[in-house]
């Protein structure tokens, strides 16, 4: 288990990345991450774990909520995509920790900011099909990224808003997708990152309970100002995040 200092910064900002996940629907590990690198207590894989441990309730009960709406024949070639993608991003992460802790901070928000501006500006177009030109490089990209710094989930986003799916159909790939990914990303930090992972999982195991009625809130709170409110709100702060951590060795 973590001390207790560690502990309270982890059980705060899982709480404020779960409770605007499940209000606006995306940004739990956009959010988390960058602030568990900044308090100073995390690296990129201990919070990777945290991460996953505190989304996994969501993607068990999104994938029993839209099993109706799951195409089981639409997961397979993406899964194995971004399966593919997942180690050689942790493999980069793993000789990236011999950078300075600044310049990993640095590059993760940089990252944040992209993502933020990318999901600001394109608005894909709405068609039947997506050419395997795009899909080959979003699926193993979003591996990579997963495996890299925990957020793999954008490039997976822009590729179902680029169909013509229901609302409940697009939901129900992405929660599979990321339940589909949960074991073998565990895996994979266990692997090139050993049992370091394992206090910041065990801790959020003990948050479990508390993490799903801040979903709760969190459902209530997006029904009521909406999603579309929110959704801007939350790129606003993600792009204010990535900043602080960009020019963080700066403002020291």
């Amino acid at each position: 288990m973590l001390d207790f200092t560690s502990f309270t910064i982890l059980a705060v900002v899982l709480s404020i990345g779960i409770l605007i996940q499940a209000s606006s629907g995306f940004a739990a590990g956009l959010l988390a991450v960058p602030v568990l690198l900044l308090s100073g207590a995390f690296a990129v894989p201990e919070a990777q774990a945290a991460i996953l441990v505190s989304t996994t309730p969501q993607n068990l009960f999104g994938v029993w909520s839209f099993r109706q709406e799951i195409h089981w024949r639409d997961l397979l070639f993406p899964a194995i995509l971004r399966l593919t993608g997942l180690p050689i991003g942790a493999l980069i992460l793993y000789q990236a920790e011999a950078l300075p802790r600044e310049a990993i901070h640095q590059g993760v928000g940089a990252g944040v900011v992209a993502i933020a501006v990318a999901m600001l500006i394109l608005r894909p177009t709405p068609r039947a099909s997506v050419s395997q030109a795009y899909s080959i490089p979003a699926f193993f990209f979003s591996g990579v990224m997963q495996g890299l710094i925990g957020m793999g989930g954008p490039l997976m986003v822009f590729w179902v808003q680029a169909h013509d799916w229901s609302t409940k159909r697009s939901r129900g790939f992405l929660f599979s997708m990321y339940l589909i990914s949960l074991v073998p990303a565990y895996l994979t930090l266990y692997l090139v990152f050993g049992n370091r992972i394992f206090p910041p999982m065990l801790t959020t195991v003990v948050l479990v309970p508390w993490l799903l009625v801040v979903t709760w809130f969190g459902l209530k709170l997006g029904t009521k100002l909406g999603r579309i409110r929110l959704r801007y709100f939350t790129l606003a702060l993600l792009i204010l995040l990535g900043l602080v951590a960009v020019f963080s060795p700066y403002l020291r």
